[in-house]
């Protein structure tokens, strides 16, 4: 701890963003350029040595912050990129795409602001590439063993990195024409521009895993046959299965699943299309879902040009402080959180009509109407309680053409004959079921990620990848000195 009054002398200062009326414009990172270094060091002072550290237990792969936050408050670069990268595979995606879990869990946050962890992780991960500390990491030598990865995002990248690095030859396989998964075509480019991830899929190449793209397991090679090939798998593949909306009119033509609208804007981006084919410009958009994916297509939609942007949460507003009594400290609380979407939403005014930002809270839909075309022209609902009760006489219609539904996610995509054509076992909530070793039914076939644990956040899922290696490696030679951050069966701090 450089400075042990730090947490009492500094205030907490977050990386600043970009003014709305400039980035809305454009698809560049929402935060202001080279602004985070010249803050970071008092920031990382306010770390208070608290002697129990709770952000290690907050996050799931143990990242060791304290320690880290010593380091950078002291400018010793190198060290903290070693630190940090000895728990976390890739801190530039979570530095900016985790919701940071450990600032709940920050001992200062029992009654001041936390510390900036998660811009701390981001600083020493930029930092990290920008000084060369992060080098390709090949084996010394060969294992002759061979492991295929079915999945790209990031349990698969982290699982595949992690067995590459202990010397087996690890392949991945992607359905998708690129790398990345979600992280490639969910996550918009101002959330995360695609250079961070270009960047360790080029370290992992050369380091020596393989990239099969183009590829669906199932279909476009039996799972059976590619079983046959390695001497392990790991089906990495997430949980893709939408959740619908079982409402009449549902039907109607401009009624989207989140995941068929941001690929296409993302694709726009990477310059595969001039314009999305579903963009929301000039329309009347309506997203149904509260959660980061609802979020990031708001961000997206007004990026577009939307004439306006409602969202609808299914919750109540929630309060602007933890309630200590549902969800004490060191729980991640359920509070009123303003993203950078809904903060241009906000100033922009997208939704005359919303509680907050973008957001219209405690809202169900009841159904949908169209024109004579066939085509959604307004939606219809009601105001519900906490049981998700109506609420007699709050009905109310919103005009809308494109209405985009993001519900969450049930478990992995069964379509493809991949759970089939090997015969893996469910479970009960439509996830692969697995052991307490991360291994299915299967011999040799292990599941990792949100396909077996059920939609989650990218922290875990890299936590996942990397202890789920350390699985594979043990069924491969005996043993493993990799690192097993969770078990199958941990969960997030809840009461």
């Amino acid at each position: 701890m450089a400075d042990p009054k730090g947490f009492m002398t500094t205030p907490r200062q977050e990386w600043p963003r970009r003014p709305v009326e400039e980035r809305v414009r454009d698809w560049d990172e929402v935060y202001v350029p080279r602004a985070l270094l010249p803050i970071i060091s008092k920031q990382a002072d306010r770390c208070m040595d608290c002697g129990v550290p709770f952000c290690h237990d907050a996050c799931p792969l143990g990242n060791l912050i304290p320690e880290w936050n010593d380091l950078v408050s002291r400018e010793d670069w190198r060290a903290a990129s070693d630190r940090l990268h000895a728990t976390n595979n890739f801190p530039e995606f979570t530095g900016r795409l985790c919701p940071a879990p450990c600032e709940a869990g920050c001992v200062l946050a029992i009654n001041q602001p936390a510390v900036t962890i998660k811009n701390v992780e981001c600083a020493i991960a930029d930092r990290a590439w920008a000084e060369g500390f992060t080098p390709a990491r090949p084996p010394e030598r060969l294992s002759g063993r061979t492991v295929a990865v079915i999945g790209s995002g990031p349990t698969g990248l982290a699982a595949a990195q992690q067995l590459t690095r202990a010397g087996h030859t690890v392949a991945v396989y992607e359905k998708d024409d690129r790398i990345g998964g979600l992280m490639r075509y969910g996550i918009p480019e101002f959330k995360m521009a695609k250079r961070h991830l270009e960047r360790r899929i080029e370290q992992m190449r050369a380091e020596g895993t393989k990239f099969r793209t183009s590829t669906t397991v199932g279909r476009d090679v039996g799972a059976v046959e590619l079983r046959g090939r390695y001497d392990a798998v790991v089906i990495a593949t997430g949980a893709t299965a939408w959740r619908e909306l079982s409402v009449p009119g549902r039907e109607l033509e401009g009624i989207q699943q989140a995941m068929e609208y941001l690929p296409l804007a993302n694709r726009v981006c990477e310059g595969d299309l001039e314009v999305s084919p579903l963009s929301a410009a000039g329309r009347h958009v309506v997203i149904v879902g509260g959660g980061d994916t609802g979020a990031d297509c708001l961000g997206t939609a007004v990026r577009e040009g939307a004439a306006s942007v409602t969202q609808l949460d299914i919750y109540a507003q929630p309060g602007a402080e933890r309630d200590e009594d549902t969800e004490p400290w060191p729980t991640y609380p359920k509070i009123y959180r303003l993203s950078a979407a809904h903060e241009e939403a906000r100033d922009l005014r997208t939704a005359p009509a919303a509680d907050a930002d973008a957001r219209l809270f405690a809202a169900s839909t009841l159904h949908f109407a169209g024109d004579d075309s066939g085509h959604v022209r307004s939606l219809h609902l009601v105001e519900v309680d906490e049981l998700r009760r109506p609420l007699p006489g709050t009905g109310r219609t919103l005009p809308v053409d494109l209405v985009l539904l993001a519900l969450g996610f049930s478990g992995p995509d069964q379509e493809d004959g991949l759970i089939r054509q090997l015969g893996l076992q469910l479970a009960p909530r439509g996830t692969l079921a697995r052991d307490d070793g991360f291994a299915t039914n299967v011999p040799g076939v292990f599941a990792a990620g949100d396909a077996a644990r059920g939609q989650s956040l990218i922290v875990w899922a890299i936590a996942e990848g990397r202890a789920v290696a350390a699985a594979v490696d043990r069924y491969l030679t005996g043993s493993s000195q990799l690192p097993a951050p969770v078990a199958p069966r941990d969960r997030p701090m809840r009461v």
